[in-house]
């Protein structure tokens, strides 16, 4: 009556995106396999599933010619939707067990309502079944009466059984510790995705494969599916160094201090490390490797730096988590007078997790090409030959991997005199589009796209076409698709806005002043123009309503996510270096706000970031450990400026004046989570300004301390520093320039600032800005924590980013439904419905739908609030991400004024969900989800399994720059 379902050299397609009814190819060739019940692999082939259940049918409904077209066209579908589950689910190929086929087969045929071919289908599998176990009680019992013995086919191609002694340990190490984790599961099922020749690789893909799909029944399958990973890196790297052929994690307890050695050298004779290196006590180093510390990492983590990070020779990665931490260790310390000690001291902070320098510096410390520093700040001026030589600067920096924000303002608009030609100008534009280009052409070493912000100020004639930027339609020559741009905003034409008065655009080369004032002075000065204008003494301006223009960046905000909004008056009036230059624009991320000069001053940032979950300790921050971390992660940032490889004189000039870095922090939706405050709530307002504060703080008392031992960064004098003035005090110089009537910032404090301030103006600041919390991305992936000051996207998801695929859920939530007993097969389909939310799931308690509110369900003033609270201890600024659910003009338009109404320097991505949300066709209920306006769900036909869904792209890994 039936046949096996078997598989492919044909593999179906489907778009990921749609749903299990995506029409499948059969004619693409194939990268899925599957294991017959014998241990033969064969590739997949969905016609075979085509005859299986066709004769299923016709064994139930017979041949006639009225059932045979019904079958035909029901069995196409079947056979599309169960072909669908493999290729999404393995999109670049895989192996799977012939049972799971027809697991999907009887899945499909019951939530499409033929339940007697179903009913039929499972009797026949029932039959034989039992069939094929009495044939096998009839053999002889083989060695290991658990499993078949099998042979593996090993590196140099000869065949030896598996050690089934080891690969248990393996597992079992994996397992240890880990709460709800079965290493007996895992077990199995990779045993049962094993056949006999198999490669050696190939049977911890499988042991990783088989405890990566059982994360999001269990958090805690994330640890162990890194810990199976680790065996592979292991055989990897220490065959490569010579050091063993493979080992446990036991084992590394003694083999890492002979790896390092072997790792330093190595490196060293390939032209991959700094040879200075070898100058260490690598003995000495190699015993303070922590081996246990590699049991850290989540899966996401640790692939994400074996893809990525780790140093490698021919596509063979031979560097160790640990190793790659005090290789990084190292080349921080390389200036260091106690240089040994110092790397120790730099390599616990780092293997504890409890910070993490961001990602050029993980990448580049130690080797040939120290380029260490994260961001550069430049001004393009407004001559043809400065400004082809601040796109050569751009190329020179984007090519050993900088994130560059430049300010374009200074370029005269469109439709200028030109005296050298006596012609008229094409504008800003045209030479965006090249910087544009260039950022393409120069993608960062052949790692990543150049990544680029262009700035310009909301009075430039240009700022409308400005705003056009990222379109998908009208003149492409005039259109940048790969560059993010930015509106560099002044306070007035926000008054403008919200007294509704009219705005004034101006071409640069006719108001030059207007782009190095700000405040008062500014707005005395634009106000002029405008009165010259009036009289007709100016030939080319442009009157629009400020309210017009404003409507139309938040529409284009909405509608292509650029350009960002950022505040010119709240990054200068609040600068300790406003004696010293202007900041003309924030750079790729919002978080830096350095003065610039062209031709003179290319400002440069050196990032790294506290994770603040680590500093939960029994439900409150722990202020000892906060400030032993930040003391030690200023010195490592300070020793980044001396370290850093320049490729443009201009920016290590202007790193050496002024010593900027910037310390931030991650994890802040984490430690919310230790304490059980919902981000959406007075007490997480009220954690965002006492953390900052403590860091704030700490940062300040460490540079400060450094400028005893090390001396003071040589432009203090005049500073805000030197004026005894800390961040908490510059807002007084914001509130007076603006007026108090459009500002509103809390100023309260707690710590004793009074004798830190009597200390700054004594002893002087080894950096002239010491605060930016980036948007630590994949940092955050790294150290499993939530990337910097983000609600939580969602608590189940798909995460894409270069290495792959990763399934994230919330293991706070899920620790807390079983504690309820609420974790089931069923709560997992409803997280995926709802695409996880847990606000419409009716068995989940009040207060864990509030403390599990996802970043849309966290009103936007929230976010701001917690904003505006860091904002005033921060010398700098902060990424920040707004998320808005049921997006409008008025919700933007109130969110944005509200950022600047708080005191905010600057806004990054906006991420809004439009209105209504679209049905839903994957799930395993006969209702919809009800789309945000309350309507009612309309019940449809279920046509498959409910999928985790996909986030946004949240950190873009084209660029890790400020990562």
């Amino acid at each position: 009556m039936h046949t096996e379902t078997e598989t492919s050299s044909k593999q179906p397609t489907v778009n990921p995106k749609t749903d299990s009814q995506t029409t499948v190819s059969a004619t693409a060739p194939g990268k899925i396999r599957v294991i017959k019940r014998n241990g033969t692999v064969v590739p997949f082939d969905a016609s075979k599933i085509e005859v299986a259940v066709t004769k299923a049918f016709l064994a139930v409904e017979g041949g006639t010619a009225a059932a045979s077209s019904r079958i035909r066209e029901t069995v196409k579908n079947l056979t599309q939707m169960v072909a669908a589950v493999f290729t999404r689910r393995m999109a670049s190929g895989g192996t799977i067990h012939i049972e799971e086929i027809q697991d999907q087969v009887e899945l499909a045929l019951m939530r499409t309502g033929e339940h007697k071919v179903a009913r039929d289908y499972v009797l026949y599998r029932e039959e034989h079944a039992r069939a094929r176990a009495a044939k096998k009680s009839a053999e002889p019992v083989v060695a290991d009466p658990k499993y078949p013995t099998i042979n593996v086919t090993l590196a140099d191609g000869s065949k030896a059984p598996l050690d089934m002694l080891r690969l248990r340990t393996i597992v079992s190490e994996a397992c240890a510790g880990l709460k709800d984790v079965s290493d007996q599961a895992i077990l199995d099922e990779a045993m049962r995705n094993l056949y006999d020749g198999v490669s050696l690789e190939d049977v911890n893909t499988s042991l990783v494969i088989t405890a990566r799909t059982l994360v999001e029944k269990e958090p805690n399958y994330t640890y162990a599916t890194a810990r199976l990973l680790c065996d592979k890196l292991r055989a990897e790297a220490l065959t490569f160094l010579g050091v063993a052929t493979s080992a446990t994690q036991h084992d590394m307890e003694h083999l890492y201090a002979a790896a390092l050695p072997a790792y330093i050298k190595k490196g060293v004779e390939l032209e991959l490390l700094d040879p200075v290196l070898l100058e260490f006590d690598l003995d000495t180093l190699g015993k303070a490797l922590i081996a246990e510390r590699d049991l850290q990492f989540t899966y996401l983590g640790l692939q994400t730096l074996y893809d990525r990070y780790f140093i490698h020779s021919n596509n063979v990665r031979f560097e160790l988590p640990q190793v790659f931490f005090m290789r990084v260790a190292m080349g921080l310390a390389v200036e260091e007078d106690n240089r040994n000690e110092r790397a120790i001291e730099f390599y616990r902070l780092l293997s504890s997790f409890d910070y993490m320098s961001s990602t050029p510096t993980l990448f580049n410390a130690g080797t040939l090409r120290p380029q260490l520093s994260s961001c550069y700040l430049t001004t393009v001026p407004d001559d043809l030959h400065g400004i082809y030589g601040a796109i050569q600067d751009n190329a020179m920096l984007s090519k050993f991997a900088g994130g560059l924000g430049n300010d374009w303002t200074p370029v005269r608009s469109l439709g200028a005199y030109i005296k050298g030609t006596n012609g008229k100008s094409q504008g800003v534009v045209p030479f965006l589009k090249v910087a544009n280009d260039t950022a393409v052409a120069v993608n960062q070493g052949g790692k990543r796209k150049g990544a680029v912000c262009a700035y310009l100020e909301t009075w430039h004639m240009d700022i409308e076409e400005f705003l056009d930027l990222r379109k998908n339609t009208g003149d492409d020559r005039r259109r940048t698709h790969d560059m993010n741009t930015a509106n560099w905003v002044p306070d007035l034409f926000m008054k403008r806005v919200f007294e509704d008065k009219p705005w004034t655009l101006f071409s640069p080369n006719d108001v030059p002043d207007l782009h190095d004032l700000f405040g008062k002075a500014f707005e005395e000065r634009y106000e002029h123009y405008e009165k010259l204008a009036a009289e007709g003494k100016m030939r080319l301006f442009k009157t629009v309503k400020a309210a017009d223009l404003w409507r139309k960046m938040l529409g284009m905000l909405f509608e292509t996510g650029h350009p960002w909004i950022t505040f010119k008056d709240a990054c200068n009036l609040r600068s300790p270096q406003q004696h010293a230059g202007v900041v003309h624009s924030s750079n790729l991320c919002t978080e830096i706000t350095l003065n610039t000069k062209a031709g003179e001053e290319i400002a440069v940032c050196n990032l790294g970031s506290v994770n603040l979950k680590q500093h939960i300790v029994d439900g409150k921050l722990d202020q000892a450990k906060l400030r032993a971390t930040v003391r030690t992660a200023v010195r490592m940032l300070d020793n980044v400026i001396d370290i850093n490889y320049y490729s443009v004189d201009t920016a290590k000039q202007s790193n050496a004046r002024h010593r900027p870095v910037g310390l931030g922090l991650m994890g802040f939706q984490d430690a919310l989570y230790e304490q059980r405050i919902p981000y959406g709530s007075d007490a997480a307002v009220e954690f965002a300004d006492t953390s900052m504060e403590a860091i704030s703080y700490y940062a300040i008392e460490a540079s400060s301390e450094l400028a005893v031992e090390r001396g003071r960064y040589s432009t203090f004098e005049g500073s805000l520093w030197d004026q005894g003035i800390l961040p908490i005090d510059s807002i007084a110089l914001l509130m007076k320039n603006r007026g108090e009537k459009f500002i509103e910032q809390d100023q309260s404090q707690r710590l004793d600032w009074a004798s830190l301030r009597a200390k700054v103006q004594k002893d002087g600041m080894r950096n002239s800005n010491v605060m930016a919390i980036a948007p630590t991305a994949t940092i955050a992936n790294i150290t499993g924590v939530s990337q910097s000051i983000e609600p939580t996207y969602q608590n189940l998801y798909v995460k894409s980013n270069l290495s792959g695929e990763f399934t994230v859920v919330n293991p706070y939530l899920v620790h807390d439904l079983k504690d309820r007993g609420l974790w089931d097969s069923v709560m997992v389909n409803d997280l995926k419905y709802y695409e996880g939310s847990v606000q419409q799931i009716d068995r989940i308690p009040d207060d864990l739908k509030q403390l599990y509110s996802n970043a849309f369900e966290v009103e936007p003033r929230w976010i701001v609030d917690a904003a505006s609270r860091r904002q005033k201890w921060i010398d700098q600024a902060q990424s920040l991400n707004l998320y808005i659910a049921g997006a409008s003009g008025k919700k933007l338009d109130l969110t944005y004024r509200m950022a600047w109404f708080r005191g905010l320097k600057t806004t990054y991505y906006l991420r809004a969900l439009a209105a209504t949300s679209t049905e839903k066709s994957t799930v395993t209920t006969g209702t919809l989800n009800k789309v945000s306006s309350g309507a009612p769900a309309a019940p449809v036909q279920a046509a498959g399994p409910a999928e985790v869904p996909k986030a946004c792209s949240l950190d873009d890994p084209d660029c890790e720059a400020c990562q």
